[in-house]
């Protein structure tokens, strides 16, 4: 047995973990996937060469790059037997946001807040792939990630079209406290979403959580949407709602093109 250890730069919330685990999936070599997201570290234990894992972490575009390998006696590993449960919890409150998230930003009229229950969504077709991907083929996995990624692009394209029509029209201001309320309540969302996928780690990692909170990506965007509405309501403009509209948009269309390679 060998263990092969990477270092993942661009994983920083347990959605990177899943695409990784999906993306390995396939590989026959490999016996077990060893997660640190706080210092994004990914610990693969395998038989055989390194090349074929190497080469597909690699390809996910995160980073991925081989810090060491080298012989281990370890054959026995934890399991999460509760897999498929706690993708369920975290795929049905970040599908519930979606739909709070979308409905207070149409009313709100605010872009921040439709572009993260965009970001939401994602999330839940990552989550969802790797639920329905459990015991199931690879063919079904990619079939799956394929059509997530295509619909993840499109919500992201209409976003962008939505975004300019504001800029270049006459809109009335975005109401900043729904913007801020709504945002605080999914930033403790993801927050016990991180921590629902990370309670079966060992109690010696428990001091980290904190920290991989605070990297996750979903929370800086949940930050950057509170900070837009203080902004709009301290400069009376909505440019800084369509900034942050923006930005979230990027990042729904880079983690659909992840997902897309997932189907390849």
């Amino acid at each position: 047995m060998k263990k092969s250890t990477f270092e993942i730069t661009k994983m920083d919330c347990p959605s990177e973990e899943n695409l990784i685990r999906m993306k390995l999936d396939g590989i026959s070599s490999i016996t077990n996937l060893d997660f640190d997201i706080p210092n994004r570290k990914l610990t693969v234990f395998h038989s055989g060469e390194i090349d074929q894992i190497e080469k597909a972490v690699i390809e996910m575009g995160l980073g991925g790059k081989k810090i060491s390998t080298e012989q281990t006696d370890q054959t026995e590993f934890i399991e999460n037997v509760n897999q498929k449960k706690l993708l369920l919890t975290v795929l049905g409150i970040n599908f519930a946001f979606f739909l709070i998230e979308m409905t207070t930003g149409i009313i709100s009229k605010s872009l921040g807040l439709v572009a993260d229950s965009i970001d939401m969504l994602a999330d839940s077709f990552v989550y969802g792939i790797s639920l329905f991907a459990v015991g199931g083929t690879l063919t079904r996995k990619k079939r799956i990630a394929k059509l997530a990624g295509y619909f993840q692009i499109t919500l992201a394209i209409i976003g962008f079209v939505e975004v300019l029509r504001r800029f270049f029209g006459n809109e009335k201001l975005p109401n900043f406290s729904i913007m801020i309320i709504v945002s605080i309540f999914a930033l403790i969302a993801n927050g016990i979403c991180l921590y629902i996928l990370q309670k079966s780690k060992s109690k010696e990692e428990a001091h980290m959580k904190a920290s991989m909170i605070f990297t996750s990506n979903d929370v800086i965007i949940n930050l950057g949407v509170i900070t837009a509405g203080l902004l709009v309501n301290w400069l009376s403009s909505s440019k800084p709602d369509l900034i942050i509209g923006t930005i979230v948009f990027v990042l729904v269309i880079q983690g659909a093109f992840r997902i897309l390679k997932l189907s390849k």
